[in-house]
């Protein structure tokens, strides 16, 4: 392994409004608030990646706007090279994010400019052949993911596909994937544990995480403790801080225990990317973790 992370995927902005309660069909509800927030699971799981101490670059596709700028603000300010981000005409993509009280949440997206992310440029794949990991989600074309998989493929770069929103995936796609990570109703609409994958990850929430690797029996990882504020963002967290720890050296289920506490951290505060904690504050919980179990 590199230690390098490579994240090819959705750049948004978050427009959260926050209620009691979510509405149902046809409800109309009044909002506390409303904020804006850099988002979309490429960027947030690059994120996660670079502050889990990996080198991380993110290709991606962002709008010709001020939503655009957001972008390309975070992704600098976390070190990594904005002029990976592809600028497009037309809109930034954009997720409508509602939060209930509990910390619940739905989201609609607008794909904007990452629907325009359809091949990659050579020099795009050759960051791929370059590094340990690749992470993929599906809020981009699956002409590119396909793209980047067989690459990373050719290359000997481990493959981690984060498979949302939930679609059947494609054969090709999944052929080049060592790791996928999926939540439980991911895990059930595909039925995961069917698909010819090495290694299966099902997030629970407050249940923990299931690692299922192929000729080995489960592993269940039980969840810290956590008073949950926001969970936008927590799955993307698990993501990149599991491939930063693979693209270390760790395996799956070291890097699963990470991923998960970095995960409980991140529902503790609000927005996906300001929420996504640092390696020193994961680090942090797991001395204090093994001090309780003593």
């Amino acid at each position: 392994m590199t230690g390098k992370v490579t994240v090819v995927g959705s750049a948004n902005v978050d427009i959260v409004t926050r209620v009691a309660r979510i509405p149902a069909p046809g409800e109309t509800v009044t909002a506390d608030s409303l904020e804006v927030y850099p988002g979309g699971k490429g960027l947030n799981q690059a994120v996660a990646a670079r502050r889990a101490g990996a080198d991380t670059q993110l290709v991606a596709a962002i709008g010709n706007d001020a939503h655009g700028k957001i972008i390309i603000d975070v992704v600098a300010g976390e070190q990594m090279n904005p002029t990976r981000l592809r600028r497009e005409e037309g809109p930034t993509g954009t997720a409508f994010v509602t939060i209930d009280a509990a910390g619940e949440n739905n989201i609609v997206i607008v794909p904007g400019a990452n629907g325009t992310l359809r091949r990659l440029a050579e020099d795009e794949r050759e960051l791929i052949r370059a590094s340990g990991v690749l992470v993929c989600q599906l809020e981009v074309p699956d002409s590119v993911v396909e793209d980047a998989v067989s690459t990373a493929w050719e290359a000997g770069t481990a493959v981690v596909l984060n498979p949302t929103p939930v679609r059947a995936v494609p054969a090709a796609i999944l052929a080049a994937v060592d790791v996928l990570i999926v939540n439980e109703h991911e895990a059930e609409q595909l039925h995961a544990s069917d698909l010819p994958v090495p290694c299966v990850i099902t997030t629970l929430g407050a249940d923990g995480v299931k690692l299922d690797i192929r000729g080995e029996s489960s592993v269940r990882i039980d969840a810290r403790k956590t008073i949950s504020i926001d969970s936008t963002g927590a799955g993307d967290t698990f993501v990149g801080f599991f491939a930063a720890a693979i693209a270390a050296g760790a395996d799956y289920e070291t890097a699963a225990r990470r991923a998960s506490v970095a995960g409980s951290l991140s529902v503790e505060e609000q927005g996906a990317v300001p929420s996504i904690p640092t390696k020193q504050a994961v680090d942090d919980a797991l001395r204090l973790e093994r001090v309780e179990n003593q």
